[in-house]
């Protein structure tokens, strides 16, 4: 189980920093937070909150306690995403990513508990 929620941890950690990381620059999530109705400061605070969940991630591989948080800030965060998603009315395709994160950093928060 422990090599297992340090692989988890690291793609997610990986998968938070490149989608963080592209909320400060990629003209398309400029795009989509218009699309959403957000702001574009709102844009840029989801970045920051998702580089948080990585570097989460990432810590977690030594301190449990760190991954079990991070993996339920991430989950949260894709709850809010799945429900943006379901509020402009979004085709379930759009939104698959977000669901298969979410049931990775639910997972993650299981595995992080057993080890």
């Amino acid at each position: 189980m422990h090599i297992a929620a340090i692989i988890l941890e690291v793609l997610l950690g990986a998968m938070f920093l490149m989608a963080g990381l592209g909320k400060f620059a990629a003209k398309q999530q400029v795009e989509a937070f218009k699309h959403y109705g957000y702001p574009q400061g709102f844009r840029v605070f989801t970045g920051i909150v998702e580089v948080i969940g990585a570097a989460g991630m990432v810590l977690g591989i030594w301190y449990p306690v760190i991954a079990t948080l991070a993996g339920l800030w991430i989950a949260i965060i894709m709850l809010g995403a799945i429900i943006t998603h379901v509020r402009v009315k979004d085709p379930a395709k759009a939104m698959s990513m977000s669901v298969l994160v979410l049931i990775l950093a639910v997972i993650e928060v299981v595995l992080s508990r057993v080890h």
